[in-house]
Order: C-alpha cells, then structure tokens, then sequence
C-alpha cells in the first residue's frame, strides 16, 4: 500500500535536518518535477521506498544499517528545497 511522501516528513527532517516535505524532487527518468509530498512511499520492504508518481521509478530508497540512515538518492535528477519565505 503505497502513502504519500508527508509519511516521511519526520524521518527526512532527521536526515535533511530541514523540512523536505515541500521540496522539489526532479524524477532522473521521466523529468517529472514534483514536491517530495506527492511520491509514492512504500514503508513495508526492508527500506523505505520513495516512487515516482507519474512513472513508478525509484526516486530514493532509506535504510536503517548499524544505527545509521543509508539514503541511496540516485533516481533523482535533483532534490530542491524552497527558500523559506520572509
């Protein structure tokens, strides 16, 4: 069951150490530009993985080894976050 990617705002705020919800997750496949909020999460596999909406490809794959976050991030072209506004 897929959810959408607000399921991992909270484990990418651990990552990112900023809110990454809202940024822009450009699909190394299909080029589709779209907030991390509107991917496909599966939560359920050994890792946690991010798909792309309108292709299906893998945009970014989370695992826990050791203690340690291990973000694999190579099905994206680009990962933009949007300046806070004043």
């Amino acid at each position: 069951m897929a959810l959408d990617g607000n399921a991992i705002g909270g484990l990418l705020l651990e990552i990112f150490a900023a809110e990454m919800t809202s940024a822009e997750a450009t699909c190394a496949t299909c080029g589709a530009v779209r907030p991390v909020a509107d991917t496909m999460v599966y939560l359920r596999g050994p890792g946690t993985v991010v798909r792309c909406r309108r292709c299906t490809s893998v945009l970014m794959v989370i695992s826990r080894v050791r203690g340690l976050n291990c973000v694999d991030l190579s099905g994206l072209e680009a990962l933009q976050v949007k300046a806070a506004s004043a």
